[in-house]
């Protein structure tokens, strides 16, 4: 396990920010519609705020969705600066054998800087398939390279297999020594998802932790170097870190982003404030790098859809807006002590509580199989284009503590999960050490005699699923729903009965 040496901590006040506004900023954000999980604040190269909402905590790792591009981008970025790769070379040239015979004008344009800036030139990109980067390099470029953008997150997993191509190696095999060892990211506690032929998804694939995206950003808001090191190249980090392609056309296909409308650099959205910029995952991931006030920003949330995640960059804005002091303030211990124990004490919430119904005891023990529809939990990753192993069957066994769900996948696979009915949520460890999630709360609570609902979550995600499962004599009708847009399960009803 690589050694990570802490930051150093200091007051907000002595770094320039009011106590009181680090309390405003966390309840503000608290009040919108969005679930915060992790928040750091680093001014100065000093950390001088950052709290977990439990059950989430800093050695978690999370599911970054797109921020994951910027790990894929700073990859490219160590290469070019090894002089292993150039920016303006041709991706014909680099995938000759995945290329077609007779490459379009444009597709013979196509370079490494148009892929990073998201400047591809395509109208559509592929899905995951175990031919993936030939079926790229056969969509047609209607437009010329550079000049247009398009939000493309297959581009930014070819990222990954252009350094493959180039030294032979994955994203975290390249990455490991050059960039998490030196800068105190664990590496053992990084998962990725992979696409059918074993790269992984830089896309979107990765879990890491609040800080590693903290550390992350870190680099490049310090031009490159980490303790005197240079791992990335300084014109690199400034291309990086700036407008290189005009993404004001996010407008039509995400209106209630407006952070999304302000430029793209190389896998790093711009951002209103005056040279700022962020590493951005789907349902509100961002780390957020403000040159101006010399302060970093990392987050970790669900949020619902853009406009909660927007919410949260606006919210964000107005803090950074209160920050206008660049030395220290003078101490205010009663904030910062009211900030410290807010900080120690944040929860997502509660789960409702209601254990007793007298359908539980003739239920319990009793095996259910399914009869139509899908439901469980696990549901496959859609950026890799693993399907779902949805439930085949199932039982639950009640006790005081609640019950165990014991579940049969249509796969064979066999899991038992302990249910908490008593207001908590009790937490499994399933499947295997390698797997991308293994931490999974469940709750259970009768919402009326014949209405027994579940809400569970994978802790190492933004998701949680609600099962609500209404008995009626021997059969049991499954409404299925969770808090994304990307993940199985569906609304639809779903029945078993009992065997």
């Amino acid at each position: 396990m690589n050694y990570r040496k802490p930051f150093d901590t200091a007051s907000p006040e002595a770094v320039g920010i009011r106590s009181g506004d680090i309390l405003r900023y966390i309840a503000d954000l608290e009040a919108s519609d969005t679930e915060m999980h992790g928040l750091m604040i680093m001014r100065h190269g000093l950390l001088c705020a950052q709290g977990w909402w439990a059950p989430f905590g800093p050695g978690i790792r999370h599911g970054l969705q797109s921020h994951t591009k910027t790990y894929a981008a700073t990859a490219v970025g160590i290469a070019y600066t090894e002089g292993i790769l150039r920016l303006d070379e041709r991706l014909i040239d680099i995938f000759p054998d995945e290329s077609p015979a007779e490459p379009s004008e444009n597709l013979k344009l196509l370079t490494v800087r148009d892929v990073l800036c998201m400047g591809c030139g395509m109208d559509t990109m592929p899905p995951p398939s175990k031919d993936w980067i030939r079926r790229f390099m056969h969509t047609p470029v209607n437009h010329k390279p550079g000049t247009t953008y398009m939000y493309n997150s297959t581009g930014s997993t070819l990222l990954g297999a252009i350094v493959r191509k180039k030294t032979g190696l994955g994203l975290h095999d390249y990455l490991k020594p050059r960039l998490f060892d030196k800068i105190g990211i664990d590496a053992s506690n990084l998962r990725w998802a992979c696409m059918p032929d074993g790269m992984e998804v830089g896309g979107g694939g990765l879990w890491a932790t609040t800080e590693d995206n903290l550390r992350l950003l870190k680099l490049y808001a310090d031009g490159g170097v980490w303790e005197g090191e240079r791992i990335l190249a300084e014109d690199y980090v400034c291309l990086a870190t700036t407008n290189q392609n005009d993404s004001a056309s996010e407008a039509a296909v995400n209106p209630p982003a407006t952070d999304n409308f302000l430029g793209y650099g190389f896998q790093i959205w711009m951002c209103k404030p005056e040279g700022a910029y962020r590493a951005d995952g789907a349902m509100g991931q961002f780390t957020i790098v403000l040159p101006k006030q010399d302060m970093i920003i990392a987050i970790t949330e669900t949020a619902p859809g853009a406009h909660w995640a927007q919410r949260t960059l606006d919210i964000t804005w107005d803090f950074v807006d209160r920050v206008t002091e660049n030395g220290p303030l003078p101490e205010d211990t009663a904030a910062y002590d009211a900030l410290k124990a807010k900080l120690a004490s944040l929860n997502v919430g509660n789960p409702p509580c209601q254990p007793y119904s007298p359908t539980a005891e003739r239920i319990s023990g009793k095996i259910f199989r399914m009869t139509q529809g899908l439901f469980g939990p696990f549901g496959g990753n859609f950026m890799s284009g693993e399907g779902p192993d949805p439930v085949r069957e199932f039982s639950f066994d009640f006790d005081t503590y609640g019950c165990l769900w014991k579940l049969t996948t249509a796969s064979g696979r066999s899991e038992t999960v302990r249910v908490g009915t008593g207001g908590l949520r009790m937490t499994n460890v399933l499947g295997r050490t390698e797997d991308a999630t293994q931490l999974y709360l469940a709750h259970g609570s009768w919402s009326d005699e014949n209405c027994f609902e579940l809400r569970c979550r994978w802790l190492e995600t933004c998701l949680e699923d609600v099962y609500t499962l209404t008995f009626e004599g021997d059969k049991v009708t499954i409404t299925a729903a969770n808090n994304s847009p990307f993940q199985f399960p569906g609304g639809e009803p779903i029945t078993a009965v009992m065997a």
